[in-house]
């Protein structure tokens, strides 16, 4: 095996070959010309790539390997870690991107020679880019040996894909792969904090965007939120991990589809406050915001910031006296409050920050004082809260706090503007409980901020004719004097201000009761007739594994990318049109997922993976069309073979799910390949199927019917507490 030779797991080598883990194993166990195992653990082996290669080659096993795959696999295994050998790549994709000739000429030459010639070349790129002081070091000759057959790949893999998407293919697979070393700020959230900030404002009223010359992420991250910025702006990011640092440097960078030019020297003037417009500065810093921060002396038009949460360790001892605390001296237990505090201190006046926040920012006690003053000075301008799942800890409703650096041309606004986005954001919301961030309309959520927003900004709050808040919507979004938030709690979350939204009063409860009596109708017509008793019946049963080896079914797992609409694990459970969304910002294929994403067709079963319950759903016309969901296995059946209801139906029994199933500390875990069914002629599966489907439908009337009952109730509840229903 050559040296340094890039090594892969035993999961990697059934992504190479498309494979299941399984089969792996068996190829270990069956063939003894196996590569063996060059590291790893006894319980995780690692394998040398090339004979991995070799041997899946001679095999022919490797036809259709896509270049994307073996790019990762390469990286993945490469013996200096994952994180050095990105850092390599998106060095090189820069080079590529901004020099192509000079590629061209270094990658014609022998590896030794290359990485030999490599660094000069990358210091000059790097140096055009980010300055002499920068988070991005120019690798060494040494280092950069074991990277050449990856850096050739990864040039490959961009002359097909383009530079940008080939780094963010392997930047996006490297998250996927660690999912709890980083608090990723989802797009659709950046685009909506960077709308934000760029519609508000005198400007804002005028044009509909206000584009911001110079924005500050001063917890940069992944650079979710800069990357959401467009136009030609100035940008500064400042992250405590050096590496992650690193990483999204060469992101941000490689996001523009331009050459350098010359932005290091628009960053070095940025520096000091003065960038200028459509500078294109891009300035990466690493090191411990709060305590020291890396751009003392910036002024921006924006920051956008989503920082840590519940931190007891962010400098409250050591920074008792530091003159950015112009709002007061936060608690040790209130860091988001210097993070606050910290973004205003680099706004220029009327300049705007937008900032994630937790909920328990907005009502803690010991945050009373430093929102009051944010709110006397006209600091703060609104709260927005999110609906639970739009960002990490997913099952927490987020706040988003718009602020304003006051000044003598802004004067302190007397109002403050509250939106609750929790009802737009679920498509079936009074269907079934809401939850999950794959339940989230993000159209929806951005529509009702936004309008809501440009209402406040465009009015000032309020209709100077009517004295209506233009911005005020029952149960969505209201204008608060701030002397009516000025008591003892300074209590700002949103659904404490927010009058419930208007029911209809009795005439629409009285279109509810009448769609309930329809529905309770329906159900009694639906209902099965007595059960009629038999003997235990003796079948020969086969498994959901055998049939898909026989080719009677196929069974498939989630995918992901794509636009359709997706049916997720709460769909199925409830009953549910698809309501969840691709993740977006990678393509179809990207961010590590094999495939294009699996789209359901008609006669599909669909099987939830976690808590062992007993439900199956049958893909009818107008769910056909919608993508797989996380946590969902899909039984595609011939229908030559096997009747779709008949399945489903069988697949749903209590004893079946029990022994199908794994038990954790924390989740059950069903397999669909030990569920059980029995071996029968195809007409007697239809006589089957044809009942199963009737037990469908009346449980999808008991369902609409408990849906129509429990709003018909709390409605009653409602109008009877609010006035506008008349007890009788």
């Amino acid at each position: 095996m050559p040296e340094n030779s890039t090594e892969v797991t035993a999961a990697g080598i059934a992504r190479l070959a498309g494979v299941g883990r399984a089969a792996v194993s068996n190829w270990r166990r069956r063939h003894a010309d196996f590569p063996r195992p060059v590291g790893g653990t006894d319980t995780s082996p690692s394998f040398s790539l090339p004979e991995v290669e070799s041997w899946l080659r001679d095999q022919g096993k490797l036809a259709e390997v896509p270049l994307r795959e073996r790019v990762w696999q390469q990286l993945s295994g490469h013996p200096a870690g994952t994180v050095t050998a990105l850092i390599h790549a998106g060095c090189a994709l820069l080079l590529v991107r901004d020099r192509p000739t000079a590629w061209l000429e270094i990658t014609a030459v022998s590896d030794p020679r290359m990485a030999g010639v490599l660094p000069g070349a990358l210091d000059d790129v790097l140096t055009a880019h980010f300055g002499s002081e920068r988070v991005v070091h120019t690798p060494s000759e040494a280092a950069l040996l074991p990277s050449v057959p990856l850096l050739r790949a990864a040039a490959e893999l961009a002359a097909g894909v383009g530079v940008r998407k080939a780094f963010e293919f392997l930047f996006v697979r490297r998250l996927d792969a660690n999912p709890r070393q980083h608090t990723l700020t989802p797009p659709d959230l950046a685009e909506l904090m960077t709308a934000l900030a760029e519609q508000g404002g005198p400007a804002g009223r005028r044009t509909g965007k206000r584009p911001a010359r110079a924005v500050l992420d001063p917890a940069a991250g992944t650079g979710a939120l800069l990357r959401a910025v467009g136009g030609s702006t100035a940008l500064y990011a400042q992250e405590a991990d050096p590496d992650l640092a690193a990483l999204t440097a060469l992101r941000l960078a490689l996001d523009s589809e331009e050459a350098a030019g010359a932005p290091a020297a628009a960053g070095r003037a940025g520096e000091t406050g003065h960038a200028g417009p459509g500078a294109g500065a891009l300035v990466v810093r690493t090191g411990d915001t709060l305590r020291a921060d890396a751009f003392p002396q910036l002024v921006v038009d924006t920051v956008l910031c989503h920082p840590p949460f519940n931190e007891r360790n962010w400098g409250h001892d050591e920074l008792a006296y530091d003159p950015r605390w112009e709002y007061g001296f936060p608690a040790r237990t209130e860091s988001e409050l210097a993070w606050v505090q910290h973004a205003l201190a680099h706004l220029r006046e009327g300049g705007t920050a937008v900032l994630l926040m937790p909920p328990a920012a907005a009502s803690r006690r010991s945050g009373r004082r430093i929102r009051a003053d944010l709110l006397r000075r006209g600091a703060l301008r609104a709260v927005v809260a999110l609906p639970a799942g739009a960002a990490p800890p997913y099952g927490i409703p987020l706040h988003l706090w718009v602020l304003r650096r006051p000044g003598a041309g802004h004067p302190a606004a007397p109002e403050l503007l509250l939106v609750d986005t929790a009802d737009s954001a679920d498509p079936g919301a009074g269907s079934a409980p809401s939850g999950g961030r794959d339940r989230i309309d993000w159209t929806a959520v951005r529509s009702t901020a936004l309008d809501a927003w440009h209402a406040f900004a465009d009015g000032g709050g309020k209709d100077r004719t009517d004295g209506e808040g233009r911005a005020d919507r029952p149960g969505v979004s209201r204008t608060v004097p701030v002397i009516e938030l000025l008591d003892d709690d300074v209590d700002l979350a949103p659904a404490r201000h927010l009058p419930p939204p208007a029911g209809g009063g009795a005439a629409e409860l009285a279109r509810v009761r009448e769609r309930l009596d329809e529905t309770l109708k329906l159900t009694a017509r639906l209902a099965p007739p007595p059960a009629a008793p038999a003997e235990p019946a003796r079948r020969t049963l086969t498994t959901v594994g055998e049939l898909a080896r026989a080719g009677a079914l196929e069974l498939h797992t989630s995918s992901g990318g794509g636009t359709a609409p997706v049916l997720t694990e709460h769909d199925v459970l409830a009953g549910t049109a698809p309501s969840g969304t691709a993740p977006s910002g990678a393509p179809a294929g990207a961010a590590g997922r094999e495939d294009e994403p699996l789209l359901l067709e008609e006669g599909d079963v669909i099987v939830p993976v976690l808590g062992g319950g007993s439900v199956t759903r049958v893909v009818d016309e107008a769910t056909a069309g919608a993508a797989l969901g996380r946590n969902l296995q899909l039984l595609r059946p011939d229908p030559t073979a096997l009747d779709p209801w008949f399945l489903a139906g069988f697949l749903r029994g209590t004893a079946n799910n029990r022994q199908a199933s794994s038990y954790a500390s924390t989740a059950t875990r069903l397999d669909a390949r030990r569920l059980q069914l029995p071996r029968l002629p195809l007409a007697e599966q239809r006589h089957y199927g044809a009942q199963f489907r009737a037990l469908a439908a009346f449980e999808d009337a008991l369902r609409t019917a408990g849906r129509l009952g429990g709003q018909l109730v709390q409605g009653m509840y409602d109008g009877l507490t609010d006035g506008s229903v008349a007890p009788k």
